[in-house]
């Protein structure tokens, strides 16, 4: 099947969109924006080339997850995160999960710093640190459990076999229960950043709340994923 060139030019803007939506959250000075554009555009080649109407998708969200997901793999492919920032974020997960089982509900930003002996600016700046990594690594914890990329999961399970698809219906049911015990603000924030995609700024305005707290909010939802479904997986191994 030929390359559909038509197509290809008139999503380009969509392309600059999701690499710039991505790179406004990559730390100053790591990555070109260039270099996410490039990603983005072989992403979309990609998705015209693969793109089969007959299964229902519409092509503009089929392009947007190959887009994304090119781009990520551009991040990845950097190695930007270090050592370090992996096990600091390792180590949040751990205080997250001792409090929330102390608790019994969704630990508070500064009960997460009393835990880890810290002070609450000192644990925002980490949190700060922890949003890059959730940029590069959410995708990643999703395909580290189950072996697919989340917009492969999501895109291509109906060309799956029964035991592959009994697989991913767990891993759905699995992150579905994580979010359902998120707290509701935690839960519309993260409807808005990622399935209306506004911006944190957009979020902000809506809720009526700072940018900082939207940051926050954010940062504590995926933390909380990430914790859930690793214990998650940890219990059931």
């Amino acid at each position: 099947m030929g390359l559909d060139f038509e197509r290809i030019m008139q999503y380009l803007p969509l392309v600059k969109q999701i690499a710039q939506r991505i790179y406004e959250r990559v730390p100053k000075g790591l990555v070109q924006f260039e270099d996410l554009l490039q990603a983005g555009i072989l992403g979309l080649i990609e998705a015209a080339k693969r793109y089969d109407p007959k299964r229902g998708i519409k092509f503009e969200g089929f392009a947007h997850f190959r887009i994304k997901g090119a781009i990520l793999d551009e991040l990845r492919a950097h190695d930007l995160l270090p050592r370090t920032l992996r096990k600091k974020v390792k180590v949040l997960e751990d205080a997250y999960l001792k409090l929330e089982r102390r608790l019994g509900r969704v630990p508070s930003l500064e009960e997460l710093a009393s835990e880890l002996g810290l002070s609450s600016e000192a644990l925002e700046k980490e949190f700060r640190q922890f949003l890059f990594l959730e940029v590069v690594s959410f995708d990643g914890l999703i395909e580290g459990l189950s072996g697919e990329k989340l917009e492969e999961m999501l895109l291509e399970s109906s060309s799956k076999d029964p035991l592959e698809l009994l697989g991913l219906s767990e891993l759905r049911d699995r992150l579905a229960e994580a979010i359902e015990e998120l707290p509701e603000r935690h839960k519309l924030v993260l409807s808005l950043y990622y399935f209306e995609e506004l911006t944190m700024k957009e979020i902000a305005l809506v809720l009526e709340i700072s940018e900082g707290r939207v940051s926050q909010i954010h940062s504590e939802a995926i933390l909380a994923l990430r914790a859930k479904l690793r214990r998650s997986y940890e219990e059931s191994s």
